[in-house]
Formats: C-alpha cells, sequence, structure tokens
C-alpha cells in the first residue's frame, strides 16, 4: 500500500518527506535530520521537471544528503573564534585565573568574595577584609585563592 501511495504521489513524495524529515529535525537534537529533509527536497524539485527511475532518485537522494549534511554543519558549526570563554557554561572555572578584593576575611579558611552581584564562598589563608586575592581553582561552587602579588 505504501509502494502504490508513493508511486501515485510521484515527485510529490520526496516534498512531503523533506517535509516529515523538517518536522521531525524540531524532536531529534543535532541539526542532522534537516539536511536529510534538504535532499529530499531537491531530489523532489528535480523529479518534477525530469522523469528519473527510482534508483537514480535513491541515488541522487544519498548523495546530496551527504553533501548538504557535510557543508551544513560546516557551516553552521564553525570552530569557535578565538578570545571566546570556552567555560562559558562553567562560571566558576571562568573565574580562574582573575583578581578580586575580599569582601569578608578569610578565617579558618573560610571567606566571601563579590564577583558582580553575587558572593562568592572561598578557601585559603587567613587574609583580612579588602586583601587582593587570585582565584587559583574552582571546586564546585567554592573558589580557591591566595594572596595577589
Amino acid at each position: 500500500m505504501l509502494v502504490k501511495l508513493v508511486t501515485m504521489l510521484g515527485p510529490w513524495a520526496w516534498w512531503i518527506g523533506g517535509l516529515v524529515l523538517f518536522a521531525l529535525e524540531i524532536l531529534v537534537p543535532g541539526n542532522v535530520v534537516m539536511w536529510f529533509g534538504v535532499a529530499a527536497i531537491l531530489v523532489g524539485a528535480v523529479g518534477l521537471v525530469v522523469d528519473l527511475p527510482w534508483q537514480v532518485e535513491w541515488s541522487a537522494f544519498a548523495l546530496l544528503s551527504v553533501v548538504s549534511l557535510y557543508f551544513g554543519r560546516r557551516y553552521f558549526l564553525k570552530d569557535v573564534p578565538e578570545g571566546v570563554d570556552a567555560h562559558i557554561n562553567e562560571r566558576p572555572a571562568r573565574l580562574v585565573g582573575r583578581r578580586f578584593v575580599l569582601a569578608e576575611p578569610i578565617v579558618q579558611g573560610d571567606g566571601r568574595i563579590k564577583v558582580a552581584d553575587t558572593m562568592w564562598r572561598v578557601t585559603g589563608p587567613d587574609l583580612p577584609v579588602g586583601t587582593p586575592v587570585t582565584v587559583t581553582a574552582a571546586e564546585g561552587t567554592v573558589l580557591q585563592v591566595e594572596k595577589a602579588d
């Protein structure tokens, strides 16, 4: 029955298949299925102009899928430009190496610094309020600091 329906629809079956693949892209993450949809619609467009045997249509679909997937992913997944923070979603790791001033003294190894509008718990040697410190490491949400030079 499916073969009969696809035969009856002719090249429009490729268009429908392409639109179904576009819809699947919404459900399947990764920017992959869309490129198969592009290939299906291209085969359907050629099929409206030229009557091709099914073997050629499927071969063209396979070739166009690989080509569109390669160029599409290459275009949309360009390398991250230099200077962009590699730890964009790891805020504590982004603070390593930066210099801050103690907002609360470090007493018995625990204190706090203020980063923008957020107070961060720090560990390190006992130091008074106002001492410049450098973040040396991050363990979860606790920053390790040492007195800045």
